[in-house]
């Protein structure tokens, strides 16, 4: 298949459980909850996305023909680091529209360690070492395991319904329960929200976006 990528960077992750570790972000285009277009927003499943995933035209990015050149593109990428401790995140957008079994065995195949962030409608394929759950109000949830959740909140929807969703979350399989408050203009109330629902909810942990704070994507 034809890959087509919105970016391709080396960072830190920001956010979660390997928040300050060196990665290589892979931004696919495209999105199954929202088009991308702010003239969608208001109809969208999803509508507080802050990402542009839409073409080709960012850093790295491009149409890419096959896994192989893709995953050749993410080891340059990693350039010189450790070739011990190599790390892709898949992201979006929503990646699991495009990251298939080929392009896991490429990277695999050049060391390196995948992991991904979704939206969790969409099964995710064998092979990646960590899965990140990011569930959005009002879709279907149908990866409903893996290595962390991170709960975006408020979101629109959540007014009544916020409880029984942390409650339907804690019983499912992740490792890692993790509340990330809303960015904008009400951001601080909703990090004093999700810092409320962490100390009574201990299993939740706080995560804050460490990138922007380091002004780094």
């Amino acid at each position: 298949m034809t890959y087509s990528v919105k970016e391709l960077f080396l960072t830190l992750q920001g956010e979660g459980a390997h928040a300050g570790r060196a990665a290589v972000f892979c931004r696919f285009s495209g999105c199954n909850l929202w088009s991308g277009r702010e003239e969608d927003r208001a109809t969208a499943v999803c509508q507080f996305c802050d990402t542009d995933f839409v073409g080709t035209d960012g850093d790295g990015g491009g149409k890419f023909e096959t896994s192989e050149s893709l995953a050749q593109a993410i080891n340059s990428e990693w350039g010189q680091g450790d070739p011990h401790h190599k790390y892709v995140v898949f992201t979006g957008g929503e990646p699991l529209l495009q990251l298939d079994e080929a392009l896991i065995k490429a990277l695999k195949a050049q060391g390196f360690e995948i992991g991904i962030e979704t939206n969790g409608t969409i099964r995710a394929p064998q092979g990646i070492d960590w899965i990140c759950v990011s569930p959005k109000f009002g879709s279907e949830l149908v990866q409903v395991q893996g290595d962390e959740i991170k709960l975006v909140i408020p979101q629109a929807g959540h007014q009544d319904n916020l409880q029984q969703l942390l409650i339907r979350f804690e019983k499912m399989s992740f490792k890692h329960h993790y509340l990330q408050a809303l960015d904008g203009p009400d951001l601080e109330v909703n990090r004093a929200l999700a810092i409320k629902i962490c100390q009574k909810r201990p299993l939740w942990r706080l995560s804050t976006q460490t990138h922007k704070l380091l002004g780094i994507r």
